[in-house]
């Protein structure tokens, strides 16, 4: 896709903004210059504050940060996934209390819908939200792994399951996913810190709900809308998903072509033999194809196209993953030894490059999709 005249300035202004800060940034303070210049909500409602674009350039955004060395992962959540959820299913009264705040990233949401024993399968959400008779309120009971920046943000947008009691059988069903704010400071909410070898600003938790009480507009939507909502959520989690990775991987990549262009054993700089400039040509060739499908996805969503979306979003998610993972070995390759010290910056990557391989789902789970959803071939689990 040709990027429009808007798309390519927004670009480069990002990657300067980027490059002021570097890749030994300081997180706090990129986030607020970001948020200052318009950027964390350059995909949220103008009327609440924010540019009125759409995933696309936010996936600029993140993309060019991630280019200089410095991403924001919680862009991924807080306006991607939640303020795209509050914006289309909110009601007026939450859009009014969260979009401004995370436009201007005076306030942060996370969003937890990972359990322990859920893993990829989102039907087996054993989150439960029941309503108090006496009160009208909703308490909700079950656990969250895998959360990313519960410390830093002021609340989580949580996946649950409205539970029902037939008082004639005494049987309770669960039905469809719905989504809960919940402060942070909610009684009852508590978090542990998870001990990952992964070197991120945002740090992983796994979260508690033992009855946490939240009044009746903590939900976010129709508790029936299931699905739908949901989606509205994870397509754009696996388009920023994709930008992250591409991101992270022109990083990788730059680094190693400017060594490989300065770098001489011989006669001549190691970037003209072919064994080194061919596999860095193909992790280029490899990004800008990923960047194309990413593209494509947000152009779908920011359409209303949820269900082309989604299998573009998929495609988008795997592509960048296994591209982000093949430049940044290639990278650290082309480095040698110099790849693996803490000079260079490289060596970190290897780890937090898998990151887009597994999350938010798994290129096994992606595959899966295209196979019985793309090519229609039946379904093994």
């Amino acid at each position: 896709m040709i990027e429009t005249e808007e798309h390519k300035a927004l670009r480069a202004a990002v990657a300067a903004l980027g490059k002021r800060h570097g890749r030994d940034y300081v997180r706090e303070d990129l986030w607020s210059e970001a948020a200052k210049l318009g950027y964390l909500g350059v995909n949220l409602p103008e009327e609440y504050g924010g540019g009125g674009g759409g995933i696309a350039e936010l996936s600029i955004v993140l993309e060019e940060l991630g280019a200089a060395g410095c991403p924001l992962l919680m862009m991924v959540v807080s306006p991607a996934i939640c303020g795209t959820v509050i914006a289309r299913f909110g009601t007026d009264a939450q859009k009014r209390a969260w979009l401004p705040a995370l436009a201007d990233g005076t306030r942060t949401m996370a969003f937890g819908i990972t359990e322990p024993d859920a893993g990829s399968n989102s039907h087996r959400i054993t989150t439960t939200a029941r309503r108090d008779p006496d009160t009208g309120d909703w308490l909700l009971t079950g656990r969250k792994v895998f959360i990313s920046g519960v410390d830093i943000a002021d609340a989580t947008l949580i996946v649950g399951r409205t539970e029902t009691v037939s008082t004639e059988e005494g049987r309770t069903s669960r039905v469809k996913p719905c989504l809960f704010i919940i402060p942070r400071d909610a009684e009852g909410f508590t978090r542990r810190q998870i001990d990952m070898e992964l070197q991120a600003a945002e740090k992983q938790f796994e979260l508690v709900l033992d009855d946490v009480r939240l009044p009746a507009d903590a939900l976010v939507g129709d508790e029936d809308a299931g699905l739908l909502q949901l989606f509205a959520g994870l397509n754009p989690e696996r388009i920023m998903t994709a930008a992250f990775a591409i991101g992270m991987g022109r990083y990788a990549l730059g680094r190693a072509v400017e060594y490989a262009r300065d770098r001489a054993v011989w006669n001549t700089p190691i970037g003209a033999h072919q064994a080194i400039a061919h596999p860095l040509a193909q992790a280029h060739i490899d990004l800008e194809l990923a960047r194309l499908m990413m593209q494509k996805a947000a152009h779908l969503y920011d359409a209303g196209d949820d269900v082309g979306a989604g299998e573009a979003a998929n495609m988008a998610k795997y592509a960048a993953g296994e591209a982000c993972v093949r430049a940044v070995d290639q990278a650290v390759h082309t480095l040698g030894g110099n790849g693996l010290t803490r000079e260079f910056g490289l060596a970190s990557l290897i780890t937090a490059s898998r990151v887009a391989r597994i999350a938010p789902v798994s290129r096994e789970m992606i595959l899966n999709y295209v196979s019985h959803q793309t090519l229609g071939l039946p379904k093994s689990y």
